[in-house]
């Protein structure tokens, strides 16, 4: 009789979960792929972890499989897939390792959002496009400052750019670069001094004056090796300033930000299939059988499966809205952030009724589970955050006063 291995019952529990959300040929194509991923990189995932290591290997495979050219346009040579898609080989890839989800994420969030938004000019967005599939190029948005915090918060770049002749010299430092080892291009906001405009800069890495400070030494998501990027006199050409920010720069919002939250959704995942393969064959001496036949343990499951219906529920709805009314994109704003408070929150306590199934051995340093609620505790620090999510949901409720004024 064949031995049915932890990974196999693993793979198998994800599957169970994504099978209801799967609509298409191509969704299950995608999945398959994402599957095969994830498996090879949650044998990497513990000592990536444990070395606060940039994911290397993983993203060789990555790129050998066409993965980062996945939301790019079909008529530059990509997959288009869509934001229900996105979010579905998202939450696959989290289950083997966080860290490359979301870094990668970023990557294909750049280039879906700058395919939705049509921000650049076109022959700037097709050179990309074709440096991506060509090439297997990185590209990341690079906003965050120590000063000011998360771009959302509306500060000012300290971070400068000044027009000599026909190029631009940059100065400044950003932090929480996602992948900043393995970037090879960066979207770098900056103020520019002469207008006091915000700037968006496409700056290739091997120019002479970027360079990567290795200080991330964070508790969780720690192969993000989201490092600081050092600015000093950077010269890039007139070019590079791709976009402006103004008032019509979120005139959509940015729906693809979700990407995070769908991570975040497959690291609770991970640890509830940890945890429901755990009861199914940890059998103390004082019980007739496994745990899983113990009623507080089976209401611990349920609180799991609860907490994940109503998360995956909502972000796999809006993201069905999304893709199929067009129309209506401009009115999600609220509703978006709202979908990250709630799978964000979600996300948390369903690693936490994990680790209290397993108990204390989830704290020991080979178990993945404390890695797991080191790496799901990322989520509720990233943007949109929970006073600003609450406070714009109040201010549509009661914007029917104005209307009615």
């Amino acid at each position: 009789m064949s031995t049915i291995t932890a990974s196999s019952k693993e793979a198998y529990l994800a599957e169970q979960l994504a099978r209801p959300f799967i609509k298409t040929a191509q969704q299950e194509e995608l999945f398959h792929k994402a599957t095969i991923l994830a498996e090879g990189f949650s044998k990497r995932a513990q000592k990536i972890d444990e070395n606060a290591e940039f994911p290397f290997k993983n993203f060789e495979e990555l790129k050998q499989s066409n993965y980062l050219s996945l939301t790019i346009p079909k008529e530059y040579g990509g997959k288009e897939i869509s934001l229900y898609e996105y979010f579905l080989i998202q939450e696959r890839i989290a289950q083997g390792d966080a860290s490359t989800a979301l870094c990668i994420g970023w990557h294909l969030g750049v280039i879906y959002d700058l395919r939705v938004k049509r921000k650049w000019k076109e022959e700037q967005f097709a050179k990309l496009c074709e440096t991506v599939i060509k090439d297997n190029k990185l590209i990341n948005r690079c906003a965050t400052e120590a000063a000011t915090g998360s771009p959302t918060r509306g500060g000012l770049p300290a971070t400068t750019a000044v027009k000599k002749g026909t190029q631009w010299i940059l100065n400044g430092r950003k932090s929480f670069a996602s992948m900043a080892p393995g970037l090879d291009f960066s979207l770098i906001t900056a103020t520019i001094e002469a207008s006091g405009e915000i700037g968006i800069f496409l700056v290739p890495h091997e120019n002479p004056g970027l360079k990567v400070e290795s200080n991330w030494n964070m508790l969780g998501m720690r192969g993000t090796r989201s490092d600081d990027l050092v600015l000093e006199n950077v010269i890039v050409e007139e070019t590079a300033l791709v976009e402006i920010e103004g008032v019509h720069f979120y005139a959509i919002p940015n729906a693809w930000l979700l990407h995070s939250a769908a991570c975040f959704i497959g690291v609770a995942i991970a640890a509830r299939n940890y945890a429901i393969i755990f009861a199914s064959e940890y059998q103390p001496n004082s019980l007739p059988g496994p745990i899983s036949e113990v009623p507080e343990v089976q209401r611990k499951i349920g609180e799991m499966e609860l907490e994940l219906l109503k998360a995956r529920t909502a972000l796999y709805s809006i993201a069905d809205r999304w893709d199929n009314e067009p129309n209506k994109r401009g009115e999600l704003g609220a509703e978006l952030g709202a979908i990250k408070h709630l799978v964000s929150n979600s996300a948390n306590k369903v690693v936490d009724w994990a680790m209290r199934i397993v108990g204390a051995q989830s704290l020991q340093q080979r178990n993945p589970l404390q890695r797991y609620y080191r790496d799901v505790r990322a989520a509720l620090h990233n943007p949109p955050m929970d006073d600003v999510v609450i406070t714009n949901l109040a201010k549509k409720a009661l914007s029917f006063q104005n209307n009615n004024d």
